[in-house]
């Protein structure tokens, strides 16, 4: 482990199914907070769904919005974590909202000119029972590299069961060894790379 400088992940979690409800994309996200507490990362974890998050592309939709709350934890991480469901082949819908609601980071910046989200860097993390994590990593990729994160190699974890049956990714035995070998990879790579742009972020734009 790597005991210097501290780093800190949030993971934001975009399951359909409010809490208590189980939830197997919060289940890889933890298996993804907990390797990359390996490397010496505080972790921290959101389920969006409990929070009222408007729809929007504003920072505050005001009339009760949480996102400000939520985005004040994302900010101060140096790791992104954002998993999903796969729902028809597609992130899920609170997935697409918090996409949405980072749009207006593009519109915010610090007096240096970076991006809040400047050399901040993010990992997906899919769960589903047809295939699609190529997809909507895809999908998560662009966006959040959009809006000023930075992609480490190997920066998303996956779990597709087999097509035409339904079984969850939180209901398995065991976790399979190639998620599980894909997890401490991401986590590995999220968390050398977040050290080092701590150390030396881009340069400011000019």
């Amino acid at each position: 482990m790597t005991s210097s400088p501290t780093l800190s992940a949030v993971a934001l979690v975009c399951t359909l199914s409010p809490s208590p409800t189980r939830s197997s994309s919060e289940l890889i996200a933890r298996q993804v907070l907990d390797a990359l507490g390996e490397h010496g990362v505080a972790g921290d974890l959101i389920r969006v769904v409990d929070h009222d998050v408007k729809p929007g592309v504003q920072l505050d939709m005001g009339d009760g919005d949480q996102w400000p709350a939520i985005r004040e934890r994302v900010i101060a991480a140096d790791i992104l974590v954002l998993a999903t469901p796969t729902w028809m082949g597609q992130p899920s819908s609170v997935c697409a909202r918090v996409l949405e609601r980072l749009d207006a980071e593009l519109s915010e910046t610090r007096d240096n000119g970076h991006l809040y989200t400047a050399g901040k860097v993010a990992v997906a993390a899919v769960v589903g029972n047809e295939d699609g994590a190529h997809h909507i990593s895809a999908i998560i990729f662009q966006a959040l590299n959009d809006v000023g994160y930075t992609l480490a190699a190997q920066a998303v974890t996956y779990w597709n069961g087999e097509a035409m049956h339904g079984t969850d990714y939180q209901d398995l035995d065991e976790t399979p060894a190639g998620t599980a070998s894909t997890t401490k990879a991401a986590a590995a790579n999220a968390a050398h790379l977040a050290r080092l742009l701590r150390a030396d972020n881009y340069p400011p734009p000019q």
